[in-house]
């Protein structure tokens, strides 16, 4: 995958850049690979400011600062529609629900992550945001 992929595009976010899709994308649908070089999780200790590790076992992570890693601008979300799943020493992101043109991509960063780095400063998800929380949505008739 390029960063010239015609189904996704990086936009301006709340929360920094994002990855949209440009078109419908099925559920159950394989999206994108989470990619980047295999580091210690020693290594990833002692960096200490990387904040696209990706975690893949108790021993090993995936360094995906590259631009040229689309999957890195995914960002999180406690209402995600997408999930990542590891397999040995690599990372598919997959559809959990059918996301529309123009939608988000999102997925879950898991409980460490969100401990360390989101909690702190306060989850600025859909779900989560300030603007959102609270508000009751209103039915059409």
């Amino acid at each position: 995958m390029t960063r010239k992929d015609s189904r996704y595009a990086i936009k301006r976010t709340g929360t920094g850049l994002g990855l949209f899709a440009l078109e419908t994308i099925p559920a159950g649908k394989r999206l994108i690979e989470y990619t980047g070089r295999l580091i210690s999780n020693e290594e990833v200790d002692r960096r200490k400011n990387g904040k696209y590790f990706f975690g893949l076992n108790t021993k090993w992570s995936l360094d995906g600062t590259p631009r040229s890693n689309l999957a890195r601008y995914i960002n999180h979300s406690c209402s995600p529609n997408a999930v990542a799943y590891v397999s040995r020493h690599r990372v598919w992101i997959w559809s959990k629900r059918v996301i529309k043109p123009g939608e988000e991509i999102t997925y879950d960063y898991g409980k460490e992550y969100f401990d360390v780095h989101l909690k702190p400063v306060g989850c600025k998800c859909k779900k989560c945001a300030p603007e959102t929380r609270g508000k009751k949505r209103r039915r059409k008739s």
